[in-house]
């Protein structure tokens, strides 16, 4: 099955965004050591022009998002750098959602009817447990810092969850990592290295919260099975 015209566009236009994106260095500033130098900097300009700086950051978070390039995890840390703890969250939360909706509708849009001819059989359980249980999958693997941001939103795209359940679930799940990382870059002077946010601690508390919501779903349906319901 060959691709149509609109798939090989989008993809030529991803292509050429992830260029641009490479090739004016803009991946050599999103770093701990380029965030901490040019912290003081950037805060003064946030003051002096709130708005322009909020929207230009918004547009790239979404940008990077939307498109898996690297540099996620630090734009979240300059959220709370640069902005107020809540101005940093609030941005932070919508742009992180939207650029992951993106991403997975990219996914969906230019990998799923492949995926699906080439392994639908496979795929078919995958499929149908999702339709059934996605949203409590997905809230519970958000939750979870450990599990790759970029590649989630890439395999969920290949499912057949709709994308809006996608965003709100996404939007709830990633708040709370997504607080954490925001009061760490207001404290970015303590931060030496990204794994002093995301310790041991932390990762299990996260995890334990994941799958909280998946433990109260099995429960329920074990007692309504009881029942008959």
């Amino acid at each position: 099955m060959s691709p149509s015209p609109r798939r090989l566009l989008l993809l030529a236009l991803a292509l050429a965004a992830a260029a641009a994106f490479f090739g004016l260095g803009l991946h050599r500033h999103l770093t701990l050591d380029a965030l901490k130098e040019n912290r003081e900097a950037l805060a003064r300009f946030v003051d002096a022009n709130f708005v322009l700086a909020a929207a230009a950051y918004f547009g790239l978070y979404v940008l990077v998002a939307g498109l898996s390039l690297p540099g996620a995890t630090i734009m979240t840390l300059a959220g709370g750098a640069v902005f107020d703890f809540a101005s940093g969250l609030v941005l932070v939360s919508f742009a992180s959602s939207i650029g992951a909706t993106l991403a997975c509708a990219l996914s969906r849009f230019l990998l799923r009817d492949w995926v699906q001819a080439r392994f639908g059989d496979r795929l078919r359980p995958i499929n149908e447990g999702v339709a059934r249980e996605g949203a409590f999958y997905l809230f519970s693997l958000r939750l979870i810092p450990a599990v790759p941001f970029f590649l989630l939103n890439l395999a969920m795209g290949l499912t057949p969850m709709r994308l809006s359940t996608y965003y709100w679930v996404s939007q709830l799940g990633m708040l709370p990592a997504g607080a954490v990382y925001v009061n760490a870059g207001a404290q970015l002077s303590r931060v030496a290295s990204l794994s002093d946010i995301a310790s041991p601690g932390l990762l299990a508390s996260l995890a334990l919260l994941g799958v909280f919501p998946l433990a109260v779903k099995k429960v329920m349906d074990r007692v309504r099975a009881r029942r008959g319901v």
